[in-house]
């Protein structure tokens, strides 16, 4: 494990994580006995090609699946153990997720949109501090149609982080957009981590994104392949591809 420059536990602590999926006859094997920590405020992109695992990793990290075997714990909870009830209490609690694409309710305007989770969580932020975090302050009554694909995708990112969740969970946040607008997203997920210290993980295929995180994570063929530590981090700015 990669514990350099850290003090304290992890937020994370996966052992052995494995998972199947039954396909018809056939299994499909996603994961491979992954070992992984993650630690408290960092910014860690995990890096693999399509099919490698990644995402079957996030969701479980996040509690939207189950590993076949294996633990993973969030700070005191075992969530290999939990049962349906206790993982939707604990996504509700504590994880903000992001995903590729926005799924925005139309007819709700962006404030709207983020005030829906506010509703259910237990120490919310204000709908419009959240769209302000993320650029959008100008935007609150804007309906999705009203909105380009990078600032639904920001709505999206406040409506997460408007709960005020300890991790932040982006699945190819900037797979649907535009290199100069997938920019302006990732200083918005960078933004958070930094002013409010949200564990950020952001997977992607795409290699030139790592440059903005503290920790680099490898996924291939269901197995951790390397994990890198980045001695500069890029600003998001600085980016292209």
């Amino acid at each position: 494990m990669d514990t350099a420059q850290h003090t304290g536990p992890a937020v994370f602590e996966a052992r052995g994580l494995t998972k199947v999926y039954q396909m018809g006859e056939v299994q499909v094997q996603a994961l491979r006995g992954v070992d992984l920590d993650l630690w408290p405020g960092e910014f860690v992109v995990m890096l693999g090609p399509s099919g490698s695992g990644k995402s079957t990793l996030l969701n479980i990290l996040g509690g939207l699946d189950v590993p076949t075997a294996g633990t993973v714990r969030y700070q005191d909870h075992d969530l290999s153990v939990y049962n349906d009830a206790s993982l939707t209490r604990y996504r509700r609690e504590h994880v903000g997720f992001v995903f590729q694409f926005y799924n925005l309710i139309p007819s709700l305007t962006a404030r709207e949109n983020v005030a829906l989770v506010t509703e259910i969580a237990e120490r919310p932020m204000a709908p419009d501090e959240a769209l302000r975090l993320v650029g959008l302050g100008d935007r609150l009554d804007h309906f999705p149609a009203q909105l380009s694909g990078g600032e639904q995708q920001r709505v999206a990112i406040a409506r997460a982080i408007a709960k005020n969740p300890a991790v932040l969970l982006c699945d190819e946040p900037t797979g649907a957009l535009d290199v100069t607008t997938g920019i302006v997203v990732l200083e918005a997920i960078s933004r958070i981590n930094h002013e409010l210290g949200t564990t950020t993980v952001v997977i992607t295929h795409n290699s030139d994104i790592a440059a903005i995180a503290d920790r680099v994570i490898h996924i291939s063929d269901g197995r951790v392949a390397s994990v890198e530590r980045n001695t500069r981090k890029l600003d998001p700015k600085e980016l292209h591809w």
